[in-house]
């Protein structure tokens, strides 16, 4: 099997990542099915690097029908510690405009039709993670930094409102979430952050604005072929943002950090271990294996 350090999640129009050598393609089953798609396992800038499209090749999955589950426990599979998200967003705020960059810190769910945890479907285990900072805290100032040096303009913080999908807002939803004070919307970082956080990985997303959602007068409704045409601008940068950042990433291994991501289980799991099934403890496997 091969083995990875950074792992990289591309969002919408973002299926490669250039200068990737050595490349080898990992397809497992993991005990939540497949993947989107095979990831790319190689090396870039000399660190081991996995790459996973999010919704496969040629973009056939919608954000619902997602396998986040398994894309996240195939990382995991690899030795994955630090994951780079990189996700189309629209922004909410009129100065977040389209081709800017955000590295938001928060976010809020309006997602209803999810699996959000590994601890589900009656497994017989509970585990209650902390996740007041969604986000993680080492990694942020890293991505921003980047982000600023590739020439982005780049927000620092915000809100990230995440929804069902895979139908755009209506006016009136986008004119209350504005009210709410989000900064951008979303249809992928909800259940992967919290998945992200269950598998104790450095999890940061990098968030690509292409429009102003519907919300905005002036501005003509969101479609896909605006969110298209804007991506493949910013796909060029995003790919250098990238490749600035996994050698930043890469370091975490060396050095204790006080994010306490690598450390989100440590005290969550509730059940008693006594009772834990011995079924619930091989399904589990790698996320609760140094734990149980």
């Amino acid at each position: 099997m091969p083995e990875a350090l950074v792992g990289i999640i591309g969002g919408s129009g973002l299926y490669q990542v250039e200068g990737l050598s050595e490349v080898e393609e990992f397809y497992p089953d993991t005990p939540w099915g497949k993947p989107s798609d095979a990831l790319m396992v190689g090396k870039l800038s000399g660190v081991p690097v996995a790459f996973l499209p999010r919704h496969g090749r040629g973009h056939r999955i919608s954000p619902t029908d997602l396998p986040v589950r398994a894309n996240i426990y195939a990382f995991k599979m690899l030795g994955v510690q630090s994951l780079l998200s990189v996700s189309a967003v629209g922004s909410m705020k009129e100065e977040i405009v389209p081709l800017d960059m955000v590295v938001p810190d928060q976010i809020f769910d309006r997602t209803v039709s999810r699996t959000r945890t590994f601890f589900g479907d009656n497994s017989g285990v509970v585990g209650h993670i902390p996740f007041a900072e969604p986000f993680c805290q080492t990694l942020r100032p890293l991505l921003k930094e980047v982000s600023e040096a590739s020439g982005a303009t780049t927000h620092y913080g915000g809100t990230y409102i995440c929804i069902e999908g895979p139908q755009f807002s209506t006016r009136g939803e986008s004119l209350i979430y504005r009210q709410w004070g989000v900064d951008v919307i979303g249809m992928t970082a909800i259940p992967e952050a919290k998945l992200a956080r269950e598998a104790e990985m450095h999890y940061v997303l990098l968030a690509c604005a292409t429009d102003y959602d519907c919300w905005y007068e002036s501005h003509d409704s969101v479609t896909v072929e605006m969110v298209v045409h804007n991506l493949h601008k910013n796909v060029g940068r995003a790919k250098e943002i990238i490749r600035q950042f996994v050698p930043l990433a890469a370091a975490l291994k060396d050095r204790s950090v006080p994010c306490g991501c690598s450390e989100a289980l440590a005290t969550a799991v509730m059940t008693d271990r006594k009772l834990i099934p011995a079924a619930s403890v091989e399904k589990l496997g790698l996320i609760v294996k140094k734990y149980l």
